[in-house]
């Protein structure tokens, strides 16, 4: 399919944030067969005609989401942008829903060439990107604009070495993560025991609320939910209505004190990243930088509609308390520490993103002083 006057292609797949268990991994497209050779140029140009224009740049981009996705076609209007500004010199053809490569070696497709530019989350490849997980952790996220300029902020200012080995365009993030259950959870009691669809950071942060995580992609959850599996997930609020979740719950318990975000990479191949002339290059490096803002605005979008299908529902929302805010709060400081000792361990400087992360966090939650 065409989005946006790039080129889409997508094999059946997923919404939402989750790889599909059962998307396979095609093998890189065949190249399509060479057209017939132009016939050799006159040895000297006619007076007044034009020099033949050059071929333009051609570049794959390996993207999880499926092309509905918001996040996929706001993907493919920066591919459509590059090719705009740069007046057809650059032409990406964007392989969606998993086709070029899975979402867990998609960082990896990109190392090794599979695929020139590709978009997933670092977590999905948990033990690769030992720094970066601190993006995802539990630490109050406010929204997907927040999560996305925090996340590229602090990616420009630590430079990770596990970043090395591929040219960095930018990085974004979902809102906070929240809990969707079938019946009501007002306090940590409430969750002793409680079955929770979760996987990954996800896991730990519900086995320390006192509940007990139960893995499975999001593709099975709306099942699980209305067979009575699970009784409750964590997921952003816009997944609701992506995956139809929000006709199996009840309840959606504001639980943004601890939300945590998933933080997913733009890379590019850096070799051909190197081989881009330096005009090129200044206008990925532009197009880039505004595309930080969009994406970010596109998940607060998505987390809205999400809200708005779950209200029409008539589903109810829960405010914790004050004081049940801290307990929560406090049950996951673990696994912050237990994030800060193992980046010790591998001589980095976790505990100092860390904080950085939670300074930029308290920033943007301090109201603006009135002039």
């Amino acid at each position: 399919m065409t989005l946006t006057g790039v080129t889409v292609l997508a094999a059946a797949g997923l919404s939402g944030c989750k790889p599909a268990e059962e998307a396979k991994t095609a093998t890189a497209p065949a190249a399509p067969v060479a057209a017939p050779a132009a016939p050799a140029a006159p040895a000297a140009e006619k007076a007044g005609e034009a020099p033949q224009k050059a071929e333009p740049i051609k570049l794959s981009y390996s993207i999880f989401f499926p092309p509905t996705h918001v996040q996929c076609i706001t993907a493919t209007n920066w591919a459509q942008e590059i090719e705009k500004r740069s007046q057809g010199r650059v032409k990406i053809t964007v392989y969606s829903a998993q086709s070029l490569t899975k979402a867990d070696q998609c960082f990896e497709g990109v190392v090794n060439g599979i695929s020139d530019i590709g978009m997933s989350c670092f977590a999905y490849t948990r033990g690769r990107f030992p720094l970066l997980e601190g993006l995802d952790l539990p630490l109050g996220y406010p929204d997907g604009a927040v999560a996305t300029r925090v996340a590229n902020a602090m990616v420009a200012k630590y430079q990770p070495a596990e970043l090395a080995g591929v040219h960095t365009l930018y990085v974004h993030a979902h809102g906070p993560g929240l809990l969707a259950s079938k019946k009501a959870i007002k306090t940590l009691d409430d969750l002793k025991g409680l079955q929770v669809r979760a996987t990954g950071l996800s896991s730990k942060i519900a086995e320390a609320l006192g509940a007990k995580p139960v893995a499975m992609s999001q593709p099975e959850t709306y099942e699980a939910l209305q067979k009575g599996v699970v009784e409750a997930t964590l997921c952003p609020i816009e997944t609701l209505k992506g995956w139809k979740q929000g006709e199996a719950i009840q309840y959606v318990v504001d639980s943004t004190v601890i939300g945590y975000t998933t933080a997913m990479f733009v890379v590019m191949n850096k070799a051909k990243w190197n081989q881009l002339p330096a005009d090129l290059q200044a206008i990925f490096d532009a197009v880039s930088q505004e595309w930080v803002t969009k994406h970010g605005e596109a998940w607060d979008q998505a987390d809205k509609d999400g809200r708005a299908f779950v209200t029409q529902l008539k589903r109810e929302f829960i405010t914790l308390s004050d004081a049940e805010q801290q307990r929560w709060k406090a049950n996951l400081k673990p696994i912050l520490d237990d994030y800060v000792k193992r980046a010790k361990e591998k001589n980095l400087p976790g505990e100092a993103l860390l904080r950085d992360i939670q300074a930029e966090l308290a920033k943007a939650q301090t109201p603006p002083v009135a002039k």
